[in-house]
């Protein structure tokens, strides 16, 4: 099937041919159709199935079809986290490049005023944190009685990250009747009691099983002692010449004591987390992106919503304490078609958190220990850093929210996104190219 059977506007079709996307994934095939009808929708989709574009697009060809009655805004897409409102938000001005159609991305970690200019002067789309969103709704400075359409990308998420007041704060300044479409990996008790009250008569969808790796990456676990980690690390990507790699700690402490230390080791190294301002994030994102910062350190909050094609390496530093989080994470790599390494370094106390994950998965992990990193050899002096920790000081990469910025306990705030909770993200990719080199579908 071709982008051209689905049925959508040649205005649409141009911009998907500037992209060099000509044929649509199966929840593209499945979806978009369904949109365009004005059905609600609960999709099982995970990140990396080209579901943005599943929904934006018919969204904006519905936009066309239906010209505005007033300068209220008429979608509301409620996304987890900045980085996946910019990604969306980059999707609208993409597929919508051809079309006179305003949009506008609210995520707190950057300024209020900007974002209230741009709601002034008018937005057919609205792309928004929940917390941040709740902050401009008790500033007035936006109306969302004339939403037509709203979209929960990755529902699950959200519910995980705590936002489930926030959204039903949300739901209850909508209109009633509108269009509902739901994007989640896995459907909990908690999915189905949100669903039960927001769709009506939904259509399913469904095209990529809960908990699958991706199929092209390449899983290993590395025993070592705990103190030696970083040291493995640094050994790997020096003695390996890699040029991009990601790496995950559980920690926002964690993430920039291991960036210190692999930059002392020569490695150019950055860490991400829910404490840098938007601005760090977002710098060293492209840094990485470009070439310019070997390794990014990041927490898996942090890491929700990067889009990074044809990253060749994910190291776990330390497993999650949750398994489907292994999947997401490893889901960073083996996309677009190319193979790709998740290298997991498990100490003694993580051998249980490695059971869990190998359950999760129905298979063992390959399991070697590299010379010279034998687990039992660390020195005392390593020991005795691990157990007593330095406290890690302000990186000077970036800027760093103070501790007034931190979200109060169940308070809407700025920086909406940043609420942090026990659980992260569990979103495997898996994806082939077509005749262009390129994912089969935008995303």
């Amino acid at each position: 099937m071709l982008f051209s059977e689905l049925g959508l506007a040649p205005e649409l079709l141009r911009a998907l041919e500037d992209e060099g996307y000509v044929t649509p994934t199966p929840i593209q095939q499945q979806a978009i159709p369904l949109v365009l009808a004005g059905r609600d929708l609960l999709a099982a989709a995970q990140t990396g199935t080209g579901k943005t574009a599943a929904f934006t697009l018919p969204i904006l060809q519905r936009l066309l079809g239906a010209p505005a009655l007033s300068p209220r805004p008429r979608v509301l897409v409620l996304v987890p986290t900045r980085e996946l409102a910019a990604q969306v938000a980059e999707s609208v001005r993409t597929y919508g490049r051809h079309l006179r159609v305003r949009s506008a991305v609210i995520f707190g970690g950057v300024g209020l005023g900007p974002q209230v200019e741009q709601l002034r002067r008018g937005a057919d789309i609205v792309v928004a944190t929940p917390g941040r969103l709740l902050d401009h709704m008790q500033r007035r400075s936006v109306d969302l009685s004339g939403i037509e359409t709203l979209v929960l990308d990755e529902a699950d998420r959200m519910l995980d990250m705590g936002f489930i007041r926030d959204i039903r704060r949300v739901l209850a300044a909508l209109p009633k009747r509108r269009q509902n479409l739901l994007f989640s990996a896995t459907f909990s008790d908690a999915i189905r009691a949100l669903v039960a009250g927001l769709l009506n008569d939904p259509a399913r969808v469904e095209v990529a099983p809960r908990n699958t790796a991706a199929e092209l990456v390449e899983q290993r676990a590395h025993p070592v002692d705990k103190a030696r980690k970083a040291a493995l690390l640094a050994h790997l990507v020096s003695s390996g010449d890699w040029r991009q790699v990601l790496v995950f700690t559980r920690t926002k402490h964690g993430a920039n004591r291991l960036a210190d230390q692999l930059e002392r080791a020569g490695l150019v190294s950055m860490a991400i987390h829910g404490n840098k301002s938007q601005n760090a994030r977002t710098k060293a994102l492209a840094d990485f992106k470009a070439g310019r910062v070997r390794v990014l350190v990041a927490t898996d909050i942090a890491a929700r919503g990067l889009d990074i094609d044809q990253l060749p390496h994910v190291i776990n530093h330390e497993l999650p304490n949750v398994p489907e989080d292994y999947v997401h994470r490893i889901g960073r790599t083996g996309r677009a078609g190319s193979a790709g390494e998740a290298i997991s370094l498990v100490s003694g106390d993580e051998r249980g958190l490695l059971r869990d994950i190998e359950k999760l998965l129905k298979r063992a992990l390959p399991s070697s220990v590299v010379p010279g990193f034998e687990p039992g050899t660390a020195s005392a002096q390593e020991r005795a850093e691990v157990a007593a920790p330095r406290h890690a000081k302000p990186r000077s990469r970036g800027p760093q929210k103070t501790s007034a910025d931190a979200p109060r306990r169940g308070a809407a705030t700025s920086g909406g996104d940043a609420r942090a909770a026990q659980h992260h993200s569990r979103r495997p990719r898996s994806q082939s190219s077509n005749r262009n080199g390129r994912v089969p579908g935008p995303r």
